[in-house]
């Protein structure tokens, strides 16, 4: 079965040991599985249009796409069986059912050698973002992810109801655990954090149906399906 990896990433030197050690995990698991990297042009980085780029980057419409954060490292298992089911699903699947941020102290730990679920970390709730499974068509079936998110936030949340909106059901989770790696974090706040803001409150209101969430996506993300 054919499988990409595809990692959004624009170098920073916070964010290097975390990207090395993703890398590091695919390749000690997965072997000489296809991994690559995507950033836009845009000024600030926009995490759902990279996100998008690599997926409209895929020329089989059916071939099983992971997309993986640049700071989080999956567990195998969850992983594989993730892989099997979106081959054919149609829903994207997110293998984990717990998110763990290490943290600079549990960071250090990992990359010191300790095995991720023995490093200190933070359980955070409702998570929905770090490790997508899925095809090119099923991210296309509800609009992939919303490019007029910029900087950081909501893009994630924003899918999530969109998926769950347009296609009955949210992502499909698989038992398991994902481990996210300490970085300098982005600030959360200033006119792209809020006009992130204004918009997610948009997904809120147009998650009440199913016609005002497709104009919600068709409005602006039409264009970045393949053949659009």
């Amino acid at each position: 079965m054919p499988l990409t990896v595809l990692i959004p990433w624009r170098p920073q030197p916070s964010r290097v040991n975390a990207f090395d050690a993703v890398v590091a995990w695919y390749r000690e698991n997965l072997g000489d599985v296809d991994i690559r990297t995507v950033d836009s042009d845009d000024e600030v980085f926009n995490l759902a249009r990279c996100r998008n780029l690599g997926v409209a980057s895929i020329l089989d419409p059916n071939s099983v796409v992971i997309i993986n954060d640049a700071d989080t490292i999956p567990e195998l298992d969850a992983l594989l069986e993730a892989i099997d089911h979106a081959a054919t699903s149609g829903r994207v699947h997110l293998p984990y059912t717990q998110y763990n941020w290490l943290g600079a102290k549990g960071t250090e730990q990992l990359l010191a050698g300790k095995a991720p679920h023995r490093a200190d970390h933070e359980v955070v709730h409702g998570a929905c973002s770090g490790v997508y499974v899925t095809t090119p068509s099923t991210w296309w079936s509800h609009g992939g992810q919303d490019e007029r998110f910029r900087g950081w936030g909501f893009e994630d949340a924003a899918w999530y109801l969109a998926h769950e909106t347009l296609l009955g059901e949210p992502p499909r989770r698989h038992q398991g655990r994902v481990f996210a790696l300490h970085h300098v974090p982005e600030l959360r706040e200033g006119p792209n954090y809020d006009a992130n803001a204004e918009l997610m409150e948009r997904y809120r209101e147009a998650s009440a149906s199913a016609e005002a969430m497709s104009q919600l996506v068709t409005a602006d993300r039409a264009r970045f399906a393949p053949g659009a």
